[in-house]
């Protein structure tokens, strides 16, 4: 395949994915179809099967890419990266298609006859990760075994999200989690150490907005140059 072609049929497939996670999102697995997705992608029935075998081949697809454009907010690793990084989550789950698509599947995965852990094992060691730092950095209590914990908040965030999702449609998702981890940090850290947190985000959406106006500082610098 040429160059060009290449480039053209991954942009295609983009364009499947993206309108695959929308129809998917709206409708649930058993809801949507080949069609629906086709029509939304503004392509061609051959298009979708030159890449895409089935509607579970589609949904899996989805499923294990939910976090293929996350952003993390950034600091250093430890429990409050770690608080950063649920509650940014919360938000791009009110915000992003592909993700808020892929987290859908991943809970109705048994009508399309799968049991796929892998999505849920992405985020418990993303969750493990900063709980192993936070462990180093002497800010969890003796006896924490993280990665059970990190089983244990991917288990509560998913029906956190599901419970939101059904009562006010993810509207008060952030505080939902920001009120579940009030609940778990005393059975995991000190409170001297939960003093010095931070649940509202604020910190990490100040530093976001500070790199983004250092980043437009400097192309602008760079247009004058």
């Amino acid at each position: 395949m040429s160059q060009p072609r290449q480039a053209r049929a991954i942009r295609t497939r983009e364009k499947i994915i993206r309108a695959a996670a929308e129809v998917f999102d709206e409708s649930g697995f058993s809801g949507a179809s080949m069609n629906k997705i086709v029509r939304r992608a503004e392509t061609t029935m051959g298009a979708m099967y030159f890449h895409f075998a089935s509607k579970e081949e589609i949904a899996q697809t989805v499923m294990n890419e939910q976090a293929a454009d996350l952003t993390f907010p950034d600091g250093e690793d430890g429990l409050q990266r770690l608080l950063d990084i649920n509650l940014e989550v919360a938000h791009q789950m009110r915000t992003n298609v592909l993700f808020r698509a892929g987290v859908r599947l991943a809970v109705e995965q048994g009508d399309f006859g799968m049991r796929d852990a892998a999505p849920y094992q992405l985020w418990t060691e993303l969750f493990r990760e900063q709980l192993q730092a936070a462990a180093r950095r002497g800010e969890l209590l003796p006896g924490v075994d993280t990665a059970e914990f990190a089983e244990i908040l991917v288990g509560a965030y998913t029906g956190t999200q599901l419970m939101s999702n059904i009562t006010t449609g993810r509207e008060n998702l952030i505080e939902r989690i920001a009120t579940l981890w009030r609940y778990l940090l005393p059975s995991i850290a000190s409170p001297e150490v939960i003093a010095r947190l931070d649940l509202t985000g604020r910190a990490a959406a100040a530093r976001k907005r500070a790199r983004k106006a250092a980043g437009a500082a400097g192309e602008k610098v760079s247009e004058k140059a």
